[in-house]
Parts: structure tokens; sequence; C-alpha cells
């Protein structure tokens, strides 16, 4: 495997991948940094394009929460579903438009946005990619407001440079209260690249691998790696540590959780992932609820948006009501006695 393989799929011989049924995730095509020398780490002059139902966003909105830098840089929110045959530009694209309806609530969604950052109130994340040449249109995005240039669109780069420089970037908590998602330590870090492959490939990328193939031995072979990762992450947390590598909460918990957070009231359907439900895992579960309830993390995402995305692009566009049992979610990940 290589080393990348936390970060990006292995693109080898994708086409022929893809023709047989597989989902190959691409590569994301611009990689600065924070700290180049064309970017340096400043308060106030960063922004961020997401889509709150996109898991790769979601890590990015969570770093944000976690480290304290909501009001150092600003974030725009496409709305949940693309664009349909009938868009003029074309279909399959992040829009930024407030005023369209969720089929799921009747109405529109607060946390959608305009775009803001460009000063031209684009529609499109397309847009935002146009104005530097390039074709690529997924989110999420980070963009410097004073060069108006995309800095990154990989989410597992943009995390790792948030913590990096987080005090540089304006974080408003104290020191004592910021996590430091990936430790100095050597020996830590070595664990967190370590985990965070082992969730990337079998969970992360792997529900996409499950939910996305058409091929039924694709599928399967998805399905039961993705469960037997779960397994294993359910072993490992019946020690009593309250994170995945001991007592505090890294880099490698905050990729984990988006796609724990789907599973029970999106992925375990839509991904055809029904092996079980994560409330099946008492540890697991319990370790969501703790995720959950650190400062900033229940306002990093959204529910609504996740199940409005995923089966709003569905054959028929309906959106489940469910799962109403315990109880209706996310309200069930401040239970953690629900997994007794």
């Amino acid at each position: 495997m290589s080393k990348d393989a936390a970060t990006q799929e292995d693109q080898t011989k994708a086409s022929a991948r893809r023709a047989r049924g597989e989902f190959v995730r691409g590569v994301s095509g611009f990689r600065h940094a924070i700290g180049d020398g064309d970017f340096p780490a400043e308060p106030n002059r960063y922004h961020l394009f997401v889509a709150l139902n996109c898991p790769w966003c979601h890590r990015v909105t969570l770093a944000r929460a976690v480290l304290g830098l909501q009001d150092s840089i600003t974030l725009d929110v496409a709305f949940p579903n693309r664009t349909g045959e009938d868009d003029p530009v074309g279909p399959n694209l992040w829009e930024f438009a407030p005023n369209r309806i969720a089929t799921l609530t009747g109405a529109t969604l607060p946390e959608c946005t305009t775009e803001t950052a460009t000063g031209r109130g684009l529609r499109l994340a397309k847009e935002v990619y146009r104005q530097e040449g390039s074709e690529e249109q997924s989110v999420p995005i980070l963009y410097d407001k004073r060069t108006q240039r995309i800095v990154s669109n990989e989410s597992a780069e943009i995390i790792r440079m948030l913590d990096q420089h987080t005090g540089a970037l304006g974080s408003a908590l104290p020191d004592a209260r910021r996590p430091r998602l990936f430790p100095d330590d050597p020996a830590l870090r070595a664990k967190i690249d370590a985990l965070n492959e082992r969730i990337y490939v079998a969970i992360n990328n792997g529900a996409y691998k499950a939910g996305f193939s058409s091929d039924q031995s694709v599928y399967q072979a998805a399905f039961d790696t993705y469960f037997d990762a779960l397994g294993f992450l359910e072993g490992l947390l019946s020690d009593g540590r309250d994170f995945l590598l001991g007592h505090a909460f890294t880099e490698a918990d905050l990729r984990l959780f988006p796609t724990l957070y789907r599973h029970d009231p999106v992925y375990y359907l839509r991904m055809k992932l029904n092996g079980a439900r994560i409330l099946d895992y008492p540890h697991l579960w319990r370790w969501l609820c703790r995720v959950y309830a650190l400062d900033g993390v229940a306002d990093a995402g959204s529910l609504v948006h996740c199940r409005q995305g995923y089966f709003g692009r569905s054959w028929n566009g309906v959106v489940p009501a469910g799962p109403r049992h315990p109880m209706p979610y996310p309200e069930a990940y401040l239970h953690p006695e629900l997994a007794e």
C-alpha cells in the first residue's frame, strides 16, 4: 500500500476498475499549504467552501470547530443536493443556493449560504475552480481571500495544516484548551498515520466502495472489510480508553467520526451497510457520543443535510423518515447509555 493510502485512493487502472463496477475516488488537484511562501498563516485570511452532507467536508468543519477557528476562518455552505439535468451549466454541481427547498423539510435550510469569499457572488463551486483555469468541482475548498486563490482541496491535508497553524490562524481557544490533532511525538504520529490508513481504506472510502459500486463481489469485499474494521475498533476501545489512541482526541478520531456519525441514520440503508448499527457496538457507540459531546462538534455537521444529500440524489429522491428507534438521530448521540 502506498504512503498516500491514508489520503487518496490508488489510481492504478482506475478506468478499467470503474468499467467493472468499482467506485474509484479521484485525486485532488490543489495541494498547496498554509505556511508556504504564498500562503502565510494569518487570522481572517482563509475561507472554506463546504457541503455539510459531504464527509470529507465534515472533516474540515470539525477541525475548524474543535480548534476554535470559527471566527477567523469564514465558511460558505452549499445546498446538499447538486444541480439537476435542467441546470444551464450542467448536472451534479455543488451550488450555493440558500433559497432552494429541501424535500425532507419542505423549507430552505438555514445553514446554506451564498458565495461570499470571492466578491463575485458565484453560484457554483465549479466557478471558483474556473477562476484558476481548472475544471475540478469538488468540495471542500480552502481558499485565500487575499490572493483569490485556492490553497487546497484535499481534506486530509487541510485538517493537518489547520492543526499545525492554529494559533497563528487566530484560534479563539487558549493553548490549554486546544487539542493537538497531530502531536509532535514521533511515536504517536506513527500510530495516528497507521490508524488513519486503516480507517480511510476500510471505513471512510470503504463506505463508498460498498454503496456506489455496481459489482456484487466488489460490494461484498467492501462490506466485509468495513465491518471487520468496526470490529477491530470496538476491540481497541474495549480497554476503557476515551479515544482511539488513549485519553486525548487526535486526528484519527476526527477522521473516523464523519463516517460513524452517518452510519445508523444514512449509510445503513443508502450504502447498503446493514450488517449492524454503530449502536450494536457498545464501545464504539459510547466513543461516538463522547466525540459528539465535544465543544463545537454538534454544530459542525447536520444530519438533515446528510439525509437530504444522500437520499435526495437516489433514484426517486424520497428521504426516509427514520430511524426513530430507540430515538431520533442526532438526539441519540446524547445518550451513551443506549448501548448498555
